[in-house]
């Protein structure tokens, strides 16, 4: 699961781990919200909204050298502002310095404040897909906000993949693409499966009722413990939380008795968005500088498949960075934790500044 469904799930158990290593909100300027409402927005499979509300998130001011920012299925703009991350990327000397940069973080369809199948169409909200997310974010960028280059783009789990869309889509509209969690390469193995899993969890619950349920179905939350677990937390870090039977028992009441704000159709879109995702055919259109950054104890994009190593063979100007497994990582949702790899986001930043 993404670093949002942590926060959603098992907010208890991460959010002394996710605060370590950063800056407080307050070494940032305060996030500021907005809106946006697309008249007619059309999906790739031919529907139409006459109204596609888009929000949005800014930290800096629009003088600054513009940096996008995607966030992970299920997540919003505000999951990614955490001291783990933003408190270690957008202080003062960090990489993306907010007094320097522009920073841009989108609610992306389906998700936050953005339009989405809970805000009253249910089952009945056109089906859409990863394209069609960053068709709206670029919309966002250039239609609403004036922004026609951005400096970098760094997403996260879904946002990673997004990421890799966007640098074949719109090769000249960034200098550097920071793809993280994520694998150039359509859905199948165990990535493909769980949310299978999961979507068929919900689906076959009878409380669904075909997406026109009076209150959330039981099934929810419990197969998204099940998919969090089983995509998420790192063999070793897992090990280190529950050590024993008792501590792995404990472990998972704590996470089926948390609070959890999810909505079933909500999720079951956003699973279902990644089906036909597969950038791997377009490669070689990137021409941005890339930094793919993932966990070697990343349970959905495993290191030993082979997969971006190859793609990043590929692509000119790109590398590859997978953080060593320890105890400290999380699986899927290490790079939520930026001191990981600040560093070497810092040198690619000034690296690609030396070319341009």
């Amino acid at each position: 699961m993404t670093l949002s469904f942590w926060h959603k799930a098992f907010a208890p158990m991460l959010l002394g781990v996710l605060a370590t290593g950063g800056a407080s909100a307050a070494d940032y300027p305060a996030p500021k919200h907005g809106e946006w409402v697309v008249k007619d927005f059309r999906f790739h499979t031919g529907q139409t909204l006459p109204e596609l509300k888009l929000a949005y998130s800014t930290v800096g001011e629009p003088t600054g050298e513009p940096v996008l920012v995607l966030h992970g299925t299920n997540g919003s703009a505000e999951s990614m502002l955490t001291p783990g991350f933003a408190g270690t990327l957008f202080g003062p000397g960090q990489p993306l310095d907010a007094r320097k940069h522009f920073i841009i973080l989108p609610d992306a369809i389906g998700t936050g404040r953005s339009s989405k199948p809970s805000d009253g169409l249910r089952a009945a909200f056109p089906a859409y897909n990863y394209d069609d997310m960053v068709q709206a974010q670029y919309r966002l960028l250039t239609e609403h906000l004036g922004v026609r280059h951005v400096r970098a783009i760094i997403g996260n789990s879904m946002g990673g993949m997004h990421t890799w869309v966007w640098a074949q889509r719109y090769p000249d509209f960034m200098d550097i693409a920071v793809p993280m969690a994520s694998l150039p390469t359509a859905m199948s193995g165990r990535n493909w499966m769980m949310r299978r899993l999961l979507v068929d969890a919900i689906r076959n619950d009878p409380e669904w009722q075909g997406g026109n349920y009076t209150r959330q179905p039981r099934s929810l939350q419990f197969a998204s413990v099940f998919f969090g677990t089983g995509t998420n937390g790192g063999n070793q870090g897992l090990q280190k939380l529950a050590p024993t039977r008792a501590a792995a028992d404990a472990l998972v009441e704590q996470r089926l008795k948390a609070p959890f704000r999810g909505d079933a159709n909500d999720h079951i879109y956003q699973w279902e968005a990644s089906r036909d995702y597969d950038p791997e055919p377009g490669l070689e259109r990137i021409t941005a500088r890339v930094l793919a950054i993932n966990s070697a104890d990343d349970e959905r994009n495993p290191p030993e498949l082979g997969v971006l190593d190859k793609a990043i063979a590929r692509i000119p100007h790109a590398q590859a960075y997978v953080i060593p497994a320890s105890a400290d990582t999380l699986g899927h949702s290490t790079v939520g934790l930026a001191r990981f790899y600040q560093d070497r986001l810092a040198q690619v930043l000034t690296l690609s500044l030396i070319h341009i």
